[in-house]
């Protein structure tokens, strides 16, 4: 069994999309299909369910993903250390990364990447989304940790980490604070305090508050969350603000709600289409690909 299919297999069960897992393993679509093809034959059922416009994974795939998911993940961790034994690889890797690196487990690929390669050094830039993206064009930093929103011109070459989703931090003596869930529109009129306007968070907000049909009341923005929610706190407003970062924030003063429509941040290791990836960088890409879930 070829250990290059299964992994091919665990990029497109993670894309579920055939152009962008042949973009991330920089291979065709033609080859990608011929690939997955024969390691169902192999196996002896297929893995997928296929449709014109989509595949997804049926119940075999599922089954099987968790092994590939470890065949692939110890093929990463063998084939470093043999490389780093071999060639005395070493270098340094600019990573950019949207800040609460840790609420998100990005700390934990970074520190096994410095354990299985310690000629390597990181270079970590701390930056917003809106920012990283720039990095990322004119190549200041070869790869990024940033929010996906809206890519319409499928400008990065992308691995999805991780997600978060927007909730409403309220004060416990507002009135909508008694609701399971808020939806958007309730919004409309309120006090809200968002991040900074030149961030994505910020640009993510106002523009779900117009698709729901109003424009936000904006009376505060700032760039630190404990401000923000002691703001909340307070009483001056309602936040916006991605759940996962905010939690060792929380106090008894505080509600957070889930809004509906849901609004869902994911967070992907990004790259550029433009540049090629320095042996460090195809390493770190390699490993991170191994953590996806």
């Amino acid at each position: 069994m070829d250990i290059g299919y299964i992994r091919e297999f665990v990029v497109l069960a993670n894309t579920c999309n055939y152009m962008e897992a042949a973009e991330q393993l920089f291979i065709s679509q033609s080859a990608l299909s011929r690939h997955i093809k024969s390691l169902e034959e192999e196996l002896g059922v297929a893995l997928f369910d296929r449709s014109t416009r989509s595949v997804t994974l049926n119940a075999f795939g599922t089954l099987f993903l968790p092994y590939a998911r470890q065949m692939a993940a110890l093929h990463h961790e063998y084939t470093t250390a043999l490389g780093n034994a071999l060639n005395a690889e070493h270098g340094n890797i600019r990573i950019g990364s949207i800040p609460m690196m840790s609420h998100y487990g990005i700390t934990d690929v970074m520190v096994r990447f410095r354990q299985e390669n310690p000629r390597f050094t990181l270079d970590v830039i701390e930056g917003d989304s809106n920012q990283l993206t720039k990095m990322l064009r004119s190549n200041q930093c070869s790869l990024a940790f940033i929010r996906e929103w809206d890519d319409l011109d499928n400008e990065f070459n992308k691995v999805r980490f991780t997600t978060d989703h927007l909730g409403a931090f309220l004060p416990k003596s507002h009135p909508l604070a008694r609701e399971k869930v808020i939806h958007l529109d309730q919004l409309k009129g309120e006090s809200l305090i968002l991040l900074g306007k030149d961030t994505f968070m910020y640009s993510l907000c106002v523009q779900s508050c117009k698709a729901a049909g109003f424009t936000p009341n904006v009376v505060f923005t700032g760039y630190r969350a404990e401000n923000i929610i002691d703001l909340v706190c307070k009483g001056m407003g309602i936040a916006l603000l991605t759940k996962k970062p905010t939690k060792p924030l929380m106090s008894d003063d505080l509600v957070v709600l889930d809004i509906e429509p849901r609004i869902v941040t994911p967070i992907s290791l990004a790259y550029s289409k433009n540049h090629p990836l320095d042996v460090g960088s195809k390493h770190f890409l390699d490993l991170v690909r191994t953590f996806v879930k």
